[in-house]
C-alpha cells in the first residue's frame, strides 16, 4: 500500500474491512448464540433445524452488502476509460510502418 493511502486512512480513522474475516466473525458469533440457546433450553430440540441455518444465512446477507458497499466505492466516477468510438478522422490513423520497423524472418 502506498503511503497515501495510509496517510488518508489515519487521518479518517477508517481502515478497509476484510469481507471474508467479517462474515466468518458473524457466523461463529451467530452460532455460538445458537449453541447457548440450545445449552439453556430455551429453544425445544424442534426449532433447532430451522434454527441452525440463520447464523449462515445472516452472514450470506452481510457479505452480499458489504461487497455492494465496497464496489460502489471504487467505482470511478468519471468517463468511461474505454473509447468506444471511432476516431472522426480516417486520415489520422496511422497504418503505415514506420523506417524503425524491421521485417523478422
Amino acid at each position: 500500500m502506498s503511503e497515501n493511502a495510509v496517510d488518508t486512512y489515519a487521518r479518517s480513522g477508517r481502515h478497509p474491512v476484510n469481507i471474508g474475516h467479517l462474515v466468518m466473525g458473524l457466523a461463529f458469533a451467530g452460532l455460538v448464540g445458537v449453541w447457548a440457546l440450545i445449552t439453556g433450553d430455551v429453544v425445544d430440540d424442534n426449532d433447532v433445524r430451522w434454527l441452525l441455518p440463520l447464523p449462515w444465512v445472516f452472514a450470506g446477507a452481510v457479505c452480499l452488502l458489504a461487497v455492494m458497499l465496497a464496489s460502489r466505492r471504487r467505482t470511478p466516477a468519471g468517463p468511461s476509460l474505454v473509447d468506444t468510438e471511432p476516431p472522426a478522422d480516417p486520415s489520422l490513423v496511422d497504418t503505415e510502418t514506420t523506417e524503425n520497423t524491421k521485417e523478422i524472418r
